[in-house]
């Protein structure tokens, strides 16, 4: 709890820095202020003083500790990679904005109220709508901020709509009070409940970009400024998925009928259309835009187990630990390409093994990840995921998991053998910043670290 404050203050802080003129030191303060939440969040750990706040609309129990643990560390790395970013005009009122957008993902992670699940949203997403059109002389980012911003609206739409139909049949917006009305109904639940439900469901695929309502995802990873991208990949995700977790397998787990087979067709249509179209893309940016879908149909799988302990939440944890760390590694190395050559295509990556080699291994590294390659961290990602769908009756879902992850092996490894079997392009060695170099070093040892000892994230609820 105490870190939502802190994150909090930085943001108000960022707002005056401009006017008490000490913009300068901002960004320390900021790095050294995520390290402060990042610590109050693991004291906190296990503290049974954590009870709901604000009339029991927050409650930062282990799992809200666990995956707030996940953004703050995400958080810090990314700092580290936009440092640059932090050195145009209006730096202040940026900060402002990722810092706001992390306090809306950290309630995300913690809401105990339909109400604050909402706020979460807005407030994550309206700062992300502006960061994505940041580049305001550039075309592309405007359209990428546009179309977020339209695609945003509607989802929120759907799910106040769902929130509407859901409070209709229940008189309440508190979630255990939602869910002890599941557990008591004796099967009188009204229909329009389920369709707030599906409504609700409709809305958080928008959020975590799973087809079919995928189709905005691609143009805004790829419009928005790099570093933005990497934002919405990682920090961005692992609160959708902290949020959507949190509704359907806590809330609705035990309505589970209703929903579990709508989001079996979900999940199947993720794989196959982000996998077959990634395959096609020539934009390193665009090819990570669609295997993200990929990567959410992923999670999805877990939420479709409907453990009713902790192996689905053990399992998204590590996943979205491993993805975005393994993002936030790819997503330096595309920045680093992209700033030197002025694209990030696949070409500009043609002979970067001889250019720079240390950044062609690390990539070497992120792309196995994400590919789910032993012994990286993505591997036992996706074998967590396996093992808990083993027990369900969707295991049609693993063999095509299986299948459409050999697709994505094909797309992943295009980049390696671009780095490494293509004629060196023409110029100098890439030469990066010092802390980008300590931030693919750090990245990748913690890829191949989760990789080899994955039970003390997978086991960290027992």
């Amino acid at each position: 709890m105490k870190g939502l404050f802190i994150i909090s203050g930085l943001g108000i802080l960022a707002m005056l820095a401009e006017i008490f003129k000490f913009k300068k030191i901002l960004y320390p303060l900021v790095l050294l202020g995520i390290i402060a939440a990042y610590g109050c969040n693991f004291m906190e750990w296990n503290n049974n003083m954590s009870v709901p706040m604000f009339g029991k609309m927050i409650h930062f129990d282990n799992v809200a500790l666990a995956f707030s643990g996940v953004i703050l560390a995400t958080a810090f790395f990314w700092f580290i990679l936009a440092n640059d970013y932090f050195e145009h005009d209006h730096i202040t009122d940026h900060f402002a904005l990722v810092l706001f957008a992390l306090v809306g993902a950290l309630m995300l992670t913690s809401f105990s109220n339909m109400t604050t699940l909402f706020l979460g949203i807005e407030i994550l997403s309206i700062p992300m709508y502006v960061l994505a059109a940041s580049r305001k002389r550039d075309l592309a980012s405007n359209e990428a901020g546009f179309k977020y911003l339209i695609m945003g609206s509607f989802a929120s739409g759907f799910l106040l709509f769902g929130i509407a139909l859901i409070y209709g049949a229940t008189g309440t917006f508190d979630l255990m009070a939602i869910r002890s009305y599941i557990s008591q109904a004796n099967g009188s639940i009204p229909v329009f409940f389920y369709a707030g439900i599906l409504m609700m469901l409709v809305a958080m695929c928008f959020k975590v970009s799973a087809a079919p309502f995928h189709f905005w995802a691609p143009d805004v990873y790829e419009g928005s400024p790099t570093v933005i991208t990497a934002l919405m990949s990682t920090i961005v995700k692992t609160a959708a998925f902290a949020a959507f977790m949190h509704l359907f397998l806590v809330v609705f787990g035990k309505a589970g009928e209703s929903w579990s087979m709508v989001l079996a067709v979900i999940v199947a249509l993720s794989l196959v259309v982000s996998n077959i179209t990634a395959a096609s893309q020539n934009s390193v940016k665009r090819m990570l835009a669609y295997s993200s879908i990929s990567h959410a149909a992923f999670m999805l799988m877990a939420i479709l187990a409907n453990n009713r302990g902790f192996a689905s939440v053990n399992a998204i944890l590590y996943y979205s630990l491993a993805y975005s760390i393994g993002s936030i590694s790819a997503f330096t190395v595309v920045y680093n390409v992209s700033k030197e050559d002025g694209n990030s295509n696949i070409e500009a990556f043609n002979g970067l093994g001889k250019r720079n080699p240390f950044v062609a291994g690390c990539m070497v590294i992120a792309m196995l990840s994400l590919a789910g390659i032993p012994v990286t961290a993505g591997f036992f990602a996706k074998y967590f995921i396996f093992t808990l769908m083993i027990g369900t009756g969707f295991k049609w879902l693993i063999i095509l998991a299986i299948l459409t992850s050999a697709v994505g092996v094909y797309y992943y490894f295009k980049v390696i053998i671009a780095m490494y079997f293509k004629p060196v392009r023409e110029g100098q060695k890439m030469v990066l910043e010092t802390s980008h170099v300590i931030l693919l070093a750090i990245t990748t040892l913690l890829t191949l670290a989760l990789g080899i000892v994955p039970k003390y994230i997978i086991e960290i609820f027992g």
